[in-house]
C-alpha cells in the first residue's frame, strides 16, 4: 500500500503538534485515522483449517473523515437510498460561499455551514413552489464540502434535485408535475445565487446582532459584507441527468468524499507531501508538494463540528413524511412500489458473498479462515507483539 494519511500524521505530526492546538474534534478525527486498522483499535485473530496460516484483522475507526472508511460506508448508503430514487431526471446544483466568510467559517464553522444549508434548502424549496417553476413539494438532498484540490477552504453545498414536484391537495391525493420551462431544466441559476445571498445576508445580520458570534469584531464584519454586497454569489448547474441508476453512482461520488483521499497521495519527500492535483479542465493531474505542516493544517480545518451532518434530505426526501409521500409519487409516476423482502434478500446476498469472499485463505487459497482469538484496543499492542503506539495526539 502507498503512503496514507496516517503515514503523514506520524511523520509530521510532532512538527505540527508542537505549533498547533487541536480542537476535540480535530484530536479525535487525528487519533481514528491514525490508528484504523491497527492494533491500537483492537481486533481478531483467524488461523487457516488447511495451511494453519494465522492472520490479524485490525478494526477500523469508522471516522468520517478517515478515506480508508468510507468504501463501505458509501455502499451501505447506496443501497439505503436505492428506493427513493424517482424515474425522472435529476439535475445537479453547486451551492458555493464567497472566499470572504473562509475568515467566519474558521472561528464559527457550525453556524456557516448550518446557515448555507438551511439557505440553500430555503431557496431551492421556494423555487419549487413557485407556479412560475413547477409549483409543487420537490425532492432534493444536499452535500456540504470545504475543500479544493489543494485542501483550501472552499465552502459549497452540493445539490440534487429531481426534476419536477408534487402537487398534493387536501384530499391526500396529488399530481406530480413537472417543470414548466423544460422536463430537464429547473431554475435559473442567476435567480438562485441572488435569493441564497438575500437569505444568507440576512441570517449574518440576525445573528450578528443576536450576538450569536461572539468572536466576529465589529470592523471585521463590516468590511465583510461590503464585499458581500458587491459581487454575485456563485450557483452552478450541471447537465441533468437521466435514469435513477445514473444518479445514484454520481450522488455517491460525493457524499462519503473525504478531503483527500489516499490515491491522491504519491509520498513524502524533503519535508513535504507529495498530492495529486487537477491541472486543467480536461482532466490532466500534476504533482503538488506541499509542506508537511501546511498540509496538516489545511487537513484539520476541513474536520466538521461534533454531531453534524453534512448529508441532508428535503421536500420529499425530508424523513417526517417520506414513506407516504414516495410511495404516492411512485404511483402517480407509474413505477412498481419498492419490495422490502426483495430488497433485503439482495443485501443478504451481497453480504454472504462478501463473507465468502473474505474467508478464504489468502495463502493456500482453498482453505477457511477461522475465528480464534478476539482483543480488544488494552490487549491489542501485547498480541502484537507491542505494537505501534496510536499515532497523534495525546488523549
Amino acid at each position: 500500500m502507498g503512503t496514507t494519511l496516517a503515514d503523514v500524521l506520524s511523520h509530521f505530526g510532532g512538527e505540527y503538534l508542537s505549533e498547533h492546538t487541536l480542537s476535540t474534534p480535530q484530536a479525535k478525527a487525528w487519533r481514528a485515522i491514525a490508528g484504523c486498522r491497527t492494533p491500537a483499535l483492537g481486533g481478531q485473530r483467524y488461523e487457516c483449517d488447511g495451511c494453519g496460516v494465522s492472520q490479524w484483522r485490525w478494526h477500523s475507526c469508522r471516522n468520517r473523515h478517515c478515506p480508508r472508511c468510507q468504501s463501505q460506508q458509501r455502499e451501505a448508503w447506496r443501497v439505503a437510498r436505492q428506493a427513493e430514487l424517482l424515474n425522472v431526471p435529476y439535475s445537479h446544483l453547486v451551492f458555493t460561499l464567497p472566499h470572504e466568510l473562509n475568515g467566519l467559517a474558521s472561528t464559527h464553522a457550525r453556524w456557516v455551514y448550518d446557515t448555507l444549508m438551511q439557505c440553500t434548502a430555503a431557496t431551492l424549496t421556494e423555487f419549487a413552489a413557485n407556479p412560475r417553476w413547477i409549483g409543487g413539494v420537490g425532492a432534493f438532498t444536499l452535500v456540504l464540502h470545504t475543500w479544493t484540490q489543494d485542501l483550501r477552504r472552499h465552502i459549497h453545498v452540493h445539490a440534487l434535485m429531481a426534476c419536477g414536484a408534487l402537487h398534493e391537495d387536501r384530499e391526500g391525493c396529488g399530481q406530480w408535475c413537472t417543470p414548466t420551462r423544460d422536463a430537464r431544466f429547473l431554475f435559473p441559476v442567476w435567480a438562485l445565487s441572488k435569493v441564497l445571498r438575500g437569505k444568507f445576508l440576512q441570517a449574518l445580520q440576525q445573528a450578528s446582532d443576536a450576538g450569536m458570534l461572539a468572536r466576529d469584531t465589529h470592523q471585521a464584519r463590516w468590511r465583510r459584507l461590503q464585499a458581500l454586497r458587491r459581487h454575485d454569489w456563485v450557483v452552478y448547474a450541471k447537465t441533468p441527468m437521466a435514469g435513477p441508476a445514473t444518479v445514484l453512482d454520481y450522488l455517491s461520488r460525493y457524499t462519503h468524499r473525504t478531503a483527500i483521499g489516499h490515491e491522491r497521495l504519491v509520498g513524502i519527500k524533503d519535508g513535504a507531501v507529495l498530492l495529486r492535483v487537477r491541472a486543467d479542465e480536461q482532466g490532466g493531474k500534476r504533482t503538488l508538494a506541499m509542506p508537511g505542516a501546511l498540509f496538516i493544517k489545511r487537513l484539520m480545518q476541513h474536520v466538521l463540528p461534533t454531531g453534524f451532518k453534512r448529508i441532508r434530505h428535503y421536500g420529499l426526501l425530508a424523513p417526517s413524511a417520506k414513506v407516504q409521500r414516495l410511495a404516492l409519487v411512485r404511483r402517480l409516476l407509474a413505477m412498481p412500489q419498492t419490495n422490502p423482502i426483495a430488497r433485503e434478500q439482495a443485501q443478504d446476498f451481497m453480504r454472504r458473498v462478501a463473507a465468502i469472499d473474505m474467508d478464504v485463505c489468502p495463502h493456500c487459497r482453498h482453505g477457511r479462515l477461522r475465528l480464534v482469538e478476539v482483543v480488544g484496543r488494552a490487549q491489542a499492542f501485547e498480541a502484537d507483539g507491542g505494537g505501534a503506539p496510536c499515532r497523534g495526539p495525546p488523549p
